[in-house]
């Protein structure tokens, strides 16, 4: 396995070993020591699944009180996946990296807690799945505008398709109320 730092230094990629031969290939999509090792040392209590069209654009979300940290995974087709640095105090506030994943590069991201997190899918569908580590908790959830020109996310689609809630999602600095503060700790 190995750990890519990204310009965001909480934000890690990770490149797991892949053993393939001609039967296929074999990997660990998560092995609680090295990711330890690697600096994740938070347990995951919750496992999600999404599938999603080509162009739809999933984001900015994040959760307030009780973050979330992510280990993110494409098992089919490809996205770009984004997380922002939207913790206030930061010095690398509203700052972001975007990546490509997909079941061909088996590339995962990590996004800690305090950080929003979105993508956009580039095939004609995609199956993510993504570990976190905090239970999901629709009260405490809080969206960001994923076109906030601020932030300046090129998404790498032309005609985003997006639910009605992501819509609705107002720009960082119109947020900055509700945001977590930067720890040292995180």
């Amino acid at each position: 396995m190995r750990v890519i730092p990204t310009d965001l230094p909480e934000v890690f990629i990770i490149e797991p070993t892949v053993h393939r031969d001609d039967r296929g290939f074999f990997l660990e999509s998560f092995h609680a020591r090295k990711y330890s090792d690697a600096g994740i040392l938070l347990p995951f209590v919750q496992d999600n699944h999404s599938r999603s069209v080509v162009n739809t654009v999933r984001g900015l979300h994040l959760q307030v009180s009780r973050p979330q940290d992510k280990l993110i995974r494409v098992i089919d087709g490809e996205i770009f996946d984004v997380a922002v640095d939207v913790r206030r105090g930061s010095p690398t506030f509203g700052r972001w990296v975007g990546l490509t994943l997909s079941s061909s590069n088996f590339r995962q991201l990590y996004v800690p807690g305090g950080f929003a997190h979105g993508f956009s899918v580039l095939s004609p569908t995609a199956d993510v799945v993504y570990k976190c580590t905090a239970f999901y908790d629709p009260s405490d959830e809080l969206g960001i505008a994923w076109d906030d020109p601020a932030l300046g996310i090129d998404w790498r689609v032309t005609a985003p398709v997006l639910s009605p809630r992501d819509r609705q999602h107002r720009p960082l600095a119109a947020v900055t109320d509700r945001l977590p503060a930067f720890s040292t700790e995180l």
